[in-house]
């Protein structure tokens, strides 16, 4: 990873959230968001962008992340709300009730990409590729990846037919071959092209 805001001094002395998402992509189910403090005296080794990362390592530094953050929290927002807002709202949604969810109030907000959610009570700033760049976004990043990867799981045992484990809701052929077959099932995001065309709207 490169050297991230901390190292180069720009907010020492200041409490830093870095906040990300994962899911706005997929067909189906939540869009999640995390927000994270890291303590700058309890390092954690490794933090990089989630893609980068297999899902075991992931695993692995989101139980570090939640034992050595100062602060950390997770949050989402619905499929009716991704439906209802679209996909970015919804989004910012999610990342506003993950920074307004951690439990001391950062100086700061780092933002992964290029818009940021409003109403939150402290500055913020975008920072485009941020989860390859600033570790507090990375940790973020690992945090909201690997609650999305669990809520797939639980999609899975509530609509099996969809294999959920094994595509996450992306659109890959398995899963379309899958909404060819099933129909869309109450996960399923309407207001996504390939769904909306399944209910033929």
């Amino acid at each position: 990873m490169q050297p991230d805001l901390f190292s180069l001094g720009d907010f020492s002395g200041l409490r830093v959230a870095g906040i990300d998402e994962a899911g706005r992509g997929p067909l189906a189910g939540p869009v999640f968001a995390a927000a994270v403090i890291l303590d700058p005296s309890r390092p954690i080794e490794g933090l990089d962008d989630s893609k980068k990362l297999t899902a075991s390592r992931r695993e692995e530094l989101s139980m570090q992340i939640r034992e050595q953050a100062l602060a950390w929290s997770i949050a989402s927002a619905t499929v009716q709300e991704i439906d209802e807002l679209n996909i970015l709202q919804a989004t910012m949604l999610a990342m506003r009730r993950a920074c307004e969810g951690l439990s001391m109030q950062p100086d700061r907000a780092l933002i992964d990409g290029n818009c940021m959610p409003r109403g939150l009570s402290c500055l913020t700033e975008a920072v485009i590729g941020g989860d390859a760049l600033v570790e507090a976004i990375s940790a973020a990043s690992i945090l909201a990846k690997t609650a999305r990867d669990a809520d797939c799981l639980i999609l899975h045992d509530a609509y099996p037919a969809y294999a959920f484990d094994q595509h996450k809701g992306y659109g890959t052929s398995l899963h379309l071959t899958m909404l060819d077959t099933h129909g869309p099932c109450p996960a399923h995001r309407r207001s996504f092209a390939p769904v909306r065309r399944m209910l033929g709207l």
